[in-house]
């Protein structure tokens, strides 16, 4: 058998510094709302896994704690207990804690010195919060919580979901988390090849505020622009990756600005100038507002995501479609991902698959909560 040294080797034979095309992302969502385990996701991601080299992997599932559905489930990352007592200390001041525990785990290969990670469900007490909105509060509290206490980090924060992530193949992760045992009726994945940042637990996808999740194959490459825009509205990036800004900035069109999420593609992935120009005066007006709202941001640089959140899972790539994503469906399930063949692995007879054009949102909705138009019940392509 390889050292492990040698084998992280094979998977970059010509020692580049940067192995452009790799990173792996998988989603699968049941629009029905119908709950399923998580063996299928882990077994695409692990076939993606030379997209990877160990230093990254992690999982995003919707509906996962059906029994506290109400609450804010933190996920939180310590170094060691002392930095715990002090964080819990701040949540019983801001929340009403319902439930808390260590996240079960369990030895997995290759998987060395992990933090300490505990999961609390949360509620709001509304004279804490004042006239702040339970999801500003809630994230006011997660900005703080990020940034006050070193070594400490909340990577989920969603109602009824849940993060799971790590430094290790996505397989491992899963392993190391139990992640068999767990359901869902949307999951996400990812398996991590850094290109500019190094690897470590808090800078493995997916990056989460409130529902939110995203998972990422590419290079944001105006990070810096799109940073201090977000800053302005006090979202502070701690994770020292770039995807981070794709969680935030998706945060902050849909939820503070009211945008759907159809225009908020338009926003991270635009028509060219001259695409526009050729468009109706109505849209024409439209995207050329968003254009010169939200310039900082436009996503520049190469990428495919899966954003996900409660009833609803997107996938993008940027508008000149640099790394791939492929779309399929089979009755009521919806998959997005880097392969094909991931897929087809665990659902060889797809009635649909197909390749979105670069800047096209392909959108999944949940039946009972979010209807699309009768035409295309089961997935929107915007």
């Amino acid at each position: 058998m390889k050292p492990r040294n040698e084998t992280e080797r094979l998977s970059n034979p010509y020692n580049d510094d940067k192995v452009m095309a790799a990173c792996s992302i998988f989603g699968m969502m049941d629009i029905s709302g119908k709950a399923v385990p998580g063996g299928d996701v882990i077994r695409a991601i692990a076939n993606m896994h030379d997209r990877s080299n160990g230093l990254g992997g992690g999982f995003a599932v919707y509906g996962i704690y059906p029994e506290y559905a109400d609450c804010y489930a933190f996920h939180v990352m310590y170094p060691n207990n002392e930095t715990r007592s002090d964080v819990e200390r701040y949540l019983i001041k801001s929340f009403a804690i319902v439930h808390s525990e260590e996240i079960p785990t369990q030895p997995a290969p290759h998987i060395q010195d992990p933090p300490l990670v505990w999961r609390y469900f949360l509620l709001v007490d509304s004279d804490q919060r004042g006239e702040q909105s339970e999801e500003e509060y809630v994230f006011d509290r997660v900005m703080t919580l990020n940034t006050s206490f070193p070594g400490a980090l909340v990577f989920s924060s969603g109602r009824n979901m849940g993060v799971f992530k790590g430094v290790g193949y996505p397989e491992e992760i899963a392993h190391f988390f139990h992640l068999e045992d767990y359901k869902g009726y949307l999951w996400t994945a990812h398996g991590r090849f850094p290109t500019n940042t190094r690897g470590w637990w808090g800078g493995a996808h997916p990056f989460s505020i409130l529902d939110w999740s995203v998972v990422h194959n590419g290079e944001i490459s105006s990070y810096g622009t799109n940073r201090r825009y977000l800053e302005m509205f006090a979202y502070q990036c701690t994770m020292q990756t770039d995807t981070e800004v794709v969680a935030y900035a998706v945060d902050l069109l849909v939820r503070r600005h009211g945008l759907p999420i159809e225009l908020a593609a338009k926003v991270f992935a635009p028509p060219l100038w001259k695409q526009i120009d050729y468009a109706s005066q109505d849209e024409r007006t439209l995207l050329t507002m968003l254009r010169q709202t939200y310039s900082s941001l436009l996503l520049n640089g190469p990428f495919s995501v899966i954003i996900a959140r409660q009833g609803e899972m997107i996938g993008l790539t940027d508008r000149v479609r640099l790394r791939p994503l492929t779309a399929a469906t089979k009755g009521d399930l919806l998959f997005l991902s880097s392969e094909e063949s991931a897929i087809r692995l665990v659902c060889p007879d797809v009635e649909t698959a197909w390749t979105p054009m670069g800047g096209e949102p392909i959108i999944g909705r949940l039946r009972e909560s979010l209807p699309l138009p009768k035409e295309n019940l089961e997935v929107a392509v915007a």
